[in-house]
């Protein structure tokens, strides 16, 4: 009723011709025809219409082109372009209306998208408010008696806002006031007065702000994740470049080393390729001076022959006696030269030889590289994964960690590989019997320990911990340590102790996410439980430790299981 009482009211108040009409025809004619616009340096066409100075200018350049301009108004079409005269009296005017304010609406007519006056019956303005109560949207005219009006004074007022009717009731016309948390729907209330009767109901208001602290608490965990996030990003940025810079070194330095091996691998073969040809010079040579020796043997001995051959026919004795004794001293005095010399075959030593040292400098390079290959160790450059979901899962990160002898309590004894350690009679640690492993752990990694005794506590820390030697694991902010008892569980950190209910085993794995900062400790037999998950920021690598409880009687043994 009071809804329609205020429509009347607006209905016969617009209906009455009062001043405020006669200044809007004011401002009407004070607009430009193109922009809509109130006008700025206003002129006359020959017509008598007005425009801005830079509107009209430019819808006479689009119609230079044409034989005729026009008026964009009445379509009176001039043969000439028009010769544009300010009008005086109108600048006036335009400078009357912005001091007084009036022509304030004139720029907020709505447009597409816009939120327009429900009350405005000619050219609609933009609404600056709309009533919840009313639901109505109004300009800043028509806005007016919500503010000097006292029954208008309990309506509320919000953003121009559409869609204002479907907050009516489409079964009962009326205002949805109402939000039933039974149904989660909202209602008016003759609906609550109906099927909805008995119900959880509050104000749409409460329910409003109900939602809104919602949101902003979901705000705020989105926040939060966004700045966690955002320092993920910035993490692995840094370990990018940090893998980057290694690895180009690495590269670097590689080649460096590589070239050298190469230059004294090319500088040992020319060694061997000048032996070679050394000993080919020498060879041939001496092939060469025995050769030229035989030809001159040979052209010694032709020159001979016709002698011998006449020696063979002469008749005097005694000439043939003296020249026989010449020619036989002659034959006397010659050796026969040598004409073996090394063979040629002896060169074919020489890459047999090279292709065994060539093997076994492969062989050795294989070995070599293959020990380098396994010195890398992968980055875990992923965002924080979740946990995994049962021991299949966990054993795709199970690695294998062997316990540092340098690192063991003199009272402990290392075997089975320095996986086991057990307690002999007898100080690395002067005041627990701990030992570390030799591994550092990073990303993702997963191991278990089988222990057995009165008591082990299983833990990790960082190696550069000076606090160790005087407390135990747990006992700092550097380690974290799980106590396993014959009936209980106890985990301790920077001094505090937390008891832990859990199904006894004697084998207890353990799961980290270094880069997540997710520690947890399960109880493992024919299923996995947790013990407990601790979440904190690693800011160094971490290493596996056990700390072994002495006891008079039973001996008390843990050993990391090589998981496969």
């Amino acid at each position: 009723a009071l809804f329609r009482m205020m429509t009347l009211l607006m209905i016969l108040h617009q209906g009455r011709p009062e001043r405020s009409d006669f200044r809007h025809q004011e401002q009407k004619k004070s607009c430009c025809a193109i922009c809509l616009d109130l006008l700025k340096d206003p002129v006359t066409v020959p017509c008598g219409h007005n425009y801005c100075m830079s509107c009209i200018q430019s819808h006479l350049d689009e119609e230079d082109q044409k034989e005729t301009h026009s008026c964009p108004l009445c379509r009176q079409t001039f043969v000439l372009r028009p010769t544009l005269v300010k009008n005086t009296m109108l600048s006036y005017l335009v400078k009357k209306l912005k001091k007084t304010g009036t022509a304030s609406a004139d720029h907020c007519h709505a447009g597409p998208g816009d939120v327009a006056c429900d009350v405005c019956t000619e050219r609609k303005l933009k609404a600056v408010k709309s009533c919840l109560h009313c639901l109505v949207s109004y300009c800043e005219q028509h806005l007016q008696p919500h503010y000097k009006s006292p029954a208008f004074e309990k309506h509320k007022l919000v953003n121009p806002a559409k869609g204002l009717q479907e907050n009516i009731c489409s079964r009962h016309n009326e205002v949805i006031k109402i939000f039933c948390r039974t149904d989660q729907m909202y209602i008016c209330y003759l609906c609550y007065m109906d099927e909805h009767k008995g119900h959880n109901i509050v104000t749409s208001e409460a329910q409003g702000t109900d939602r809104q602290k919602e949101i902003e608490v979901s705000w705020q965990k989105i926040q939060q994740r966004i700045q966690t996030r955002e320092e993920g990003v910035n993490e692995l940025q840094q370990q990018i470049e940090t893998i980057e810079q290694s690895a180009d070194q690495a590269v670097e330095d590689s080649e460096m080393i590589i070239n050298k091996l190469v230059h004294f691998i090319k500088e040992k073969g020319s060694d061997v390729k000048q032996q070679i040809r050394l000993y080919k010079i020498t060879e041939v040579s001496r092939a060469k001076e025995l050769q030229e020796k035989l030809e001159q043997e040979i052209t010694e001995l032709r020159r001979k022959d016709p002698e011998l051959q006449q020696l063979s026919h002469t008749e005097n004795h005694a000439e043939f006696q003296l020249s026989y004794l010449l020619q036989l001293q002659l034959s006397d005095s010659t050796d026969t030269p040598r004409t073996k010399i090394h063979p040629v075959t002896h060169f074919e030593g020489v890459p047999s030889a090279l292709s065994k040292v060539s093997d076994k400098v492969q062989d050795f390079l294989r070995e070599k590289c293959s020990k380098v290959s396994l010195s890398l160790r992968s980055v875990d450059v992923l965002l924080p994964q979740e946990e995994p979901k049962g021991r299949n899962e966990f054993l795709k990160y199970s690695c294998q960690l062997t316990l540092d002898p340098n690192t063991a309590h003199k009272h402990l004894y290392l075997s089975d590989g320095d996986r086991m350690v057990s307690e002999i009679p007898g100080d690395r640690f002067h005041v627990e019997q701990q030992v570390l492993s030799k591994e550092a752990l990073t990303g993702r990694c997963y191991w278990e320990v089988e222990w057995s005794g009165e008591e082990v506590s299983i833990a990790v820390t960082y190696k550069n911990n000076e606090e160790l030697d005087q407390s135990g694991f747990g006992e700092n902010n550097k380690s974290w340590a799980l106590d396993c008892f014959e009936d209980r569980y106890k985990f301790r950190h920077d001094q505090v102790k937390t008891h832990i209910s859990g199904p006894q085993s004697s084998r207890v794995g353990v799961y980290l996410d270094h880069m997540a900062g997710v520690l947890s400790f399960y109880s493992v037999s024919d299923t996995m439980t947790l013990l407990c998950r601790v979440t904190t920021t690693f800011t160094q690598p971490v290493y596996a430790g056990i700390w072994i409880w002495r006891t008079l009687f039973n001996l008390t043994t843990a050993k990391i299981i090589e998981l496969k």
